[in-house]
């Protein structure tokens, strides 16, 4: 799912988003492993947008959880 933000003068900027069960598959975990990842707080999963009682979930926030993940086990 896209979505598109104007900002200014830097005109529109696209912001992708991706399902919960799109999330799961990103990680090869299935919606339960989702879901407590959302609940501990030691992990700092990026939390979701709520429309409908469906979540999406920011690809920019997942990158950049994936990145601050790498660094930390490094």
């Amino acid at each position: 799912m896209k979505q598109e933000h104007a900002s200014g003068s830097q005109g529109a900027q696209r912001t992708e988003y991706l399902t919960g069960p799109q999330v799961a598959e990103r990680y090869k975990i299935c919606g339960m492993t989702l879901h407590r990842w959302q609940k501990d707080a030691r992990l700092s999963f990026p939390k979701p947008m709520v429309v409908n009682r469906r979540k999406f979930f920011k690809v920019d926030d997942l990158t950049a959880w994936e990145r601050e993940r790498a660094r930390v086990s490094a």
